[in-house]
This record gives C-alpha cells, sequence and structure tokens, in this order.
C-alpha cells in the first residue's frame, strides 16, 4: 500500500473535520452574539396616557333639546299697507291692532254686493206679490195652474238669489275686516318686516311682524325615539309633571324651569325623534323665544351608576369599548362595554367595567391590547410628561 497516498487522504480529513468544527463553534459565537445584542437591545417605550378611575355614582338622565317658539303676522288680503300701528319691541295684546291696509277697494266690493241684495230683495218682492195674485185668481178659475205654479218657483228662485247675495256680503264684510290685521297672540312683537306704502299678498312668505310669547313661553323640542320608551315611565311614574330645565348654549348658567305639558302620540319616522312641549313661567324674559337653549328632560336618577369620562368610550366596526389598566402589568386591555347614556362629558356604563379600575382617557389612539403606558397629566407636554412620569 502506497503511505503517502493514506497520509494525503487523512491529512484531507482531518482538514475537513477542523473546517467543520470552525463553522459550527463561528455559527454557535454569532448565536451567542445576536442573544446578547437582542437581551442588550430596549423594547417598546411606554405610551404616555392620561386615565380616570371608574366611578360609582348618582347620575342625572336628561334629553338635550334645542327649541324654538315663535308666531309670524301675515297678510290675509292683498293690499296697500296703509298703516303701521305698533312699536317694535312692544308687547302687544291678542286682538290689538297691527297694522291697517287700504280698504277702499273691499269698501266698494261690499257696496256692490248690498246693492245686488236690494234689487234682488225687490225683484222677490214683486214675485211674492204676483203669486198672491195669481193664488187669488186660482180660486176664481181665472188662471191656468201652469202659471201659478210657474210663479211660485219664480219666488223660490228669487229666495236663494237673495240667500246667495247675503252669503256674498258676508264674504265681502270678511275680506274688509281683513285689512285691519290683530293679533293672533299675546306676547313681543319684533322688527318690522314690511314699511307702510308697500303693497303685501296673502301669499307674502315673511309676513308683517313676528311676535313671540314671553310669558310663558312654550318651548318645543324633540327626543330619539330610543330615549321615548324611558320618558313613557317616567311620565307614567311620576305624580306630577316631569322637571324640564333650560340652559345656555354652553351648558353652565340655568336660565329657567318648567314642566313638561306634551308627549306627542306617534314618532316622527322621517327623522326617528318624538316631539315634546314644556311650559316656562318667565316673568324674568330670561328665556327669550327663537333664542337656541340647551334644554334638559329630567327623567329621574341613575342610583349608584357606573361612570367614566366620555373621552375614554371608544368605538370600532366590532362595537363599543375602552382601555382598561391593568395595574400590575402597566399594560392595557381592550374591554367591550355597553353605554346606557352620555351626557354632560360623562358616560353612563351599564356593562363590562367595574368600580375602581382605570380607563385611558388621552393618548388612546396610540394604544393597543398590551401596550405598555405611562400616566400623565391631561394635556402635559411629552419632555414633561416624560420626566415627571407619574405611575407606571
Amino acid at each position: 500500500m502506497n503511505m503517502n497516498f493514506i497520509d494525503h487522504r487523512s491529512r484531507w480529513v482531518l482538514a475537513s473535520i477542523v473546517v467543520a468544527g470552525a463553522t459550527v463553534w463561528a455559527a454557535s459565537r454569532g448565536a451567542r452574539a445576536a442573544d446578547a445584542t437582542e437581551a442588550k437591545r430596549p423594547g417598546e417605550p411606554p405610551v404616555q396616557v392620561s386615565t380616570a378611575p371608574v366611578r360609582q355614582q348618582d347620575v342625572p338622565r336628561y334629553g338635550s333639546v334645542t327649541p324654538t317658539y315663535s308666531v309670524t303676522v301675515k297678510a290675509r288680503v292683498d293690499g296697500q299697507l296703509d298703516k303701521v300701528a305698533f312699536t317694535e319691541g312692544q308687547d302687544v295684546r291678542k286682538g290689538q291692532v297691527l297694522a291697517v291696509l287700504d280698504p277702499r277697494s273691499l269698501k266698494a266690493q261690499l257696496l256692490q254686493a248690498q246693492a245686488t241684495r236690494a234689487k234682488d230683495q225687490a225683484t222677490l218682492a214683486n214675485a211674492r206679490v204676483d203669486l198672491q195674485r195669481y193664488t187669488a185668481l186660482i180660486a176664481q178659475e181665472a188662471t191656468t195652474q201652469q202659471q201659478l205654479d210657474t210663479q211660485q218657483a219664480l219666488v223660490a228662485q228669487l229666495e236663494a238669489t237673495v240667500k246667495a247675495d247675503d252669503a256674498a256680503i258676508n264674504y265681502a264684510q270678511v275680506q274688509l275686516d281683513f285689512t285691519t290685521i290683530t293679533a293672533p297672540i299675546s306676547g313681543r312683537v319684533g322688527a318690522r318686516l314690511v314699511d307702510p306704502g308697500n303693497i303685501v299678498h296673502a301669499s307674502d312668505a315673511t309676513g308683517l311682524v313676528v311676535i313671540n310669547q314671553i310669558d310663558p313661553v312654550s318651548v318645543v323640542f324633540t327626543l330619539p325615539e330610543d330615549a321615548v320608551q324611558d320618558t313613557i315611565q317616567a311620565v307614567d311614574a311620576s305624580k306630577k309633571p316631569l322637571l324640564v330645565q333650560a340652559y345656555t348654549r354652553d351648558g353652565n348658567t340655568l336660565l329657567g324651569a318648567g314642566t313638561l305639558t306634551l308627549l306627542n302620540n306617534q314618532i316622527d319616522t322621517s327623522t326617528g325623534t318624538v316631539q315634546l312641549k314644556a311650559s316656562f313661567p318667565n316673568a324674568q324674559h330670561r328665556l327669550w323665544p327663537g333664542q337656541f337653549v340647551n334644554a334638559r328632560l329630567f327623567l329621574g336618577t341613575r342610583v349608584q351608576a357606573l361612570t367614566v369620562p366620555e373621552s375614554a368610550v371608544q368605538r370600532s366596526q366590532s362595537g363599543v369599548y375602552a382601555y382598561v389598566v391593568d395595574e400590575a402589568t402597566g399594560t392595557v386591555q381592550s374591554r367591550p362595554i355597553a353605554v346606557a347614556q352620555i351626557q354632560d362629558g360623562i358616560a353612563v356604563v351599564a356593562s363590562g367595567l367595574g368600580a375602581g379600575q382605570r380607563v385611558v382617557t388621552d393618548g388612546v389612539y396610540k394604544l393597543k391590547p398590551g401596550s405598555r403606558i405611562v400616566e400623565v397629566a391631561r394635556g402635559a407636554s411629552a419632555p414633561a410628561a416624560g420626566a415627571s412620569g407619574a405611575r407606571k
């Protein structure tokens, strides 16, 4: 056997083993280095959020509305506006004269109708005299029955004509009365919408003036159909009319308190709402008809309800949820919840949360289930928040 050949092959095998060992060692070293690097790499930074506790408290149940109430006074006949008998901004009584239209043409029509009736009455009187004459002659057989019947029909026809004349006179009188425009309700008039000398028409949309009832004032408003059953139950359960409160538009100042007088008998299918009306005493004129107010219908009180800030309530295609803080791990989890109502920035939670839990109210858009958080004051800047990170 050729020993040189054996030595050569042995050296080749030995070299292969050495190379393989070096490769394995290098791979192992690389893996350990990667593990060490991964171990030293920091995780995702915690998300800065604001949180609030789930509270248990009594919560008033309200419905918010935006009502107006006004009456527009319009002319009922066409004509020239001769006189305006009110002062802008004054209080008027029902039936008080507000304006006068030129009555001359309608007076002429009334006189014409009266003259026509007088003529027809004279004709009727003559026909009745003839009827009496024919009645006497028929007894003497000096005339025919046909002439008597014809005269009776003529008298009946003329009597009907006189009745038609009376109706025409009444109509002309009504039209003439419409030239004097009176207040349909008591209240306060607004700005004059038409000046004297203008021609006004019954079809005009603007009218002459707007009268708003001041004291008492009626507020008409609507509630969504979802609140109808609660409202009906509250009306049935209450021994006196439900309370309605009116606030300024920002909801900070109470303007007056009234009582519910009407819950309409059907839901408007086009809007999904039901109409309600409340009456407010308004001696101080704090409520102004046509004013936009934040009105609230008091339905009762939810005793010891679970509440969270409205900003904690999130919505997605799968439903309503909130991010709940896991105090032990400093992370958050998405929790499906059911909301009974939202009012004045407070959401009443029907299910899904427990008293004492904390929910995220600010910074939600950065979160996902399992995210680590650090709590900051609501509205604080990021650098200040990072420096002060109150609770993890």
